[in-house]
Order: C-alpha cells, then structure tokens, then sequence
C-alpha cells in the first residue's frame, strides 16, 4: 500500500490536462503543483511561513546536497528533513541522478534539459541541468558505471560512491514523503545509442531502488517511491521506458532528461501515455511558464525547478508581459510596483533597481519571493482553468500579453 493516495477530480481524457490532490503523511497538495525548490533544505533567504504565504504547498530538497552537507544521518538524528528545516508541508527529495550529469557528462558544458544552437544557449537557461555551485573544481568530478556513480565532493574533494540502493539509504534517513528512483540524466546532445544505453541502466537501477525501498517496512509506511522515465529526445525510448517503469509498480513517476523546446509535447507524450492514469506525475527539473502550460496539457501533474527563485537573485523577475532584467538603467526612476504580492505594496521598482545596484541583499530576497508568487499564482490559476474547462482559453489570453 502506498504512503501516499492520489484523487483526481477533473480530466479531460487520456493524456488530457487534470486536476487532482495528492495526499501525504505531511498534508495535501493541490495538482498541478509547482514544487518549490530548496536545495539544501531551505529556499535562499526565505522562511517556511513566508513560502506558505507565496502559496507554496509543496517543497523538493536535494539528496546529493544533503548528502555532503549535513549528511543524513545528521538530518534523521533531527527529527526528519521536516523538522530539520521547519517544513511540515508535503515534501519532495530527488534521487542525487540529477548531479550525475552535472558532475560527469556535462561538467563544464553549460547546457540544459533543453536543447537549442550554442548561440542560444543563455545564462537563465544553464541552470535546468547545469549547477555552477558544483562545477567550482576543475576536471570532471562523476563517472558512471553499470552499479552506480563515483563522484568527488566538490565541496572537499573527498570520493564517494551511490548506487541505488544508496541512494534509497539516504532518501530513507531524511525523510521526504516523495523519492524518486536513482537514474542517470542525460544530455540533449548525447546520441541515440548513448540515449538507450543510459535509459537501460536507468530501468536497472529502477529496479534495484525500487526492491530497496520495498525491504523497508516502515518507510513503506511514511514515503512513497517515484520511478523515472527516460529517453531523451526519441519518442520510441520515450514509448518504451514509460511502458518498463509504468509495469514495475512505483507509486508514481518523474519524466526526466532531456528535450526540445519544439519537441517538449511529442516527448510528454510519448512519455505519459503508457504510464498508469491513476498514479500522480512529475516533470522534473522544468518549470517556465510555457513548460507548465505545455506540460499540463499532456497530464503533468506536479513540476520543480530552481529557475524562479535564481532569476530572481540575478535581478530577473517574471510580469505578466515576460520576463525582465530590473538592474536595468530603464527601471532606475520606474514607480510602478514591481509585484502583486499584498505585503509588497510600496515597493516600486525604481527601488528593487537600487536594491541590486547597491548590492543590497534585500534585493535578491524581494525578487526570489516575487518569482515564487509569479509561478505559484500562475499554476493556480491553471489549475482553475483545467477545473472550469477554459483551459485553451486562458493559456491563449496569458501568452497574448506573455513575451516568451
């Protein structure tokens, strides 16, 4: 029996946008949720009750993070991640798959989950994939092998080694009420061959996370295990991973790897179809206002990523016309508002200009919370839309003022 139970309350067909509430040991979230992400058991700069009053009803932490920092053992001797970081809400860890990429294949690259020309390829975008606070040692830090992934700290440089059993170890210790699976996240430029080769190891370690996670009977209990599905850019390894993971009796499932911004619809696709309706999704990693239309369009039913809030340190915030860059000189005298959130009134931006350009940390904070707003009032109001099923008709009226 699974720690967690999934209700779905509107659908439009197989494949189609849906709304439903996910239950938790820790409470329930509304789907689509947007998971906000805290990667080492906290969102930079902001406290638990403000997260709750952005709307936030669910959170992801970072299992390689914590991993190396405090360690597990130090967050289960605490009580629990929630208890650690004062988060009694429903609560996300990944598998540590995620930083594989990072720290191997694409150590250095500076590419995304999305693929697009070099000359595309921007700072705001790096970070879906791409962590700049990892690749801070020279020389590639992971290697992959069929068992697992040896990785150096990039942190103190010391060796360490996760296998999915490991990974299971350690997602058990903190606690969360979801995991997922251990996987190995692929480039958009790897090959075909290397697609499969990865999508097959990851179908192996689903497995063996799986069997780990079934052998603890009190975890059992309290977390639910999410299995992952692979296959880059190819429909057909989209087609068949799904159907591999959706057969193995996971609690739920992550689309992960990599796509195209042009290709993202045929990929969910691909990748949702064959999966049970009945168990929640999970779009890992992704998380733009286009993606969220996009993916719940094809029945994704729970997102996460870290770009709201690191725009949002950067002096990017989203608006209803696109996003912009408030360092600019533009908005130096601007008394407009810079946000809708109520307990911001007065805050023009003309003074979130000076904030960053004073290097003034409040800067950052206003902008990350803002951001935090932005996508979870945007995620609620599709939510709403999928329920009164004017779904089509707000995603056209949004991007008629949204410049993408």
């Amino acid at each position: 029996m699974s720690a967690i139970t999934f209700t779905i309350e509107t659908e439009h067909g197989p494949g189609t946008a849906r709304a439903g509430v996910v239950h938790t040991p820790h409470g329930s979230f509304q789907t689509p949720a947007f998971c906000v992400v805290g990667t080492k058991g906290t969102v930079k700069g902001i406290e638990p009750a403000d997260l709750k009053a952005l709307g936030v009803e669910v959170a992801l932490a970072n299992t390689y993070h914590l991993f190396l920092q405090p360690g597990e053992r130090v967050v289960k001797e605490m009580g629990g991640l929630h208890d650690f970081m004062n988060w009694q809400g429903p609560l996300v860890t990944d598998s540590g798959g995620f930083q594989v990429f990072s720290l191997g294949a694409g150590f250095g690259k500076k590419v995304s989950k999305f693929a697009m020309p070099e000359a595309e390829v921007r700072e705001d975008t790096a970070p879906a994939v791409y962590d700049a606070e990892i690749a801070s040692v020279h020389g590639r830090l992971a290697q992959v092998d069929d068992e697992g992934v040896s990785f150096t700290s990039h942190i103190d440089g010391t060796l360490h080694r996760f296998t999915p059993e490991r990974s299971v170890e350690i997602q058990h210790k903190l606690g969360a009420d979801i995991f997922f699976a251990f996987d190995e996240c692929t480039s958009p430029e790897e090959t075909r061959d290397y697609q499969q080769e990865a999508m097959d190891r990851t179908h192996r370690w689903a497995e063996r996370s799986l069997a780990a996670h079934r052998t603890n009977l009190d975890a059992q209990t309290k977390q639910a295990i999410f299995g992952i599905v692979q296959g880059g850019r190819y429909p057909d390894l989209r087609r068949e991973s799904a159907r591999i993971i959706g057969e193995m009796g996971f609690d739920g499932f992550g689309i992960g790897g990599s796509f195209s911004k042009k290709d993202l619809g045929e990929a969910l696709s691909s990748a949702i179809a064959p999966l049970p309706r009945e168990k929640p999704r999970h779009l890992l990693g992704i998380g733009e206002p286009e993606d969220l239309f996009e993916g719940v369009q094809h029945g994704i039913d729970m997102f996460d990523c870290v770009l709201p809030t690191r725009l949002g340190r950067t002096g990017t915030l989203f608006t209803r016309g696109g996003k912009i860059d408030i360092r600019k000189a533009e908005y130096a005298n601007d008394t407009h508002p810079f946000s809708d959130i109520p307990a911001f009134e007065g805050y023009t931006r003309g003074y979130l200009n000076h904030l960053f350009r004073a290097n003034e940390m409040l800067g950052p904070l206003l902008a990350s919370m803002h951001n935090i707003y932005f996508i979870q009032s945007l995620i609620h109001r599709i939510r709403a839309s999928v329920v009164s099923g004017t779904f089509d008709d707000y995603r056209a009226e949004f991007f008629a003022a949204y410049a993408r």
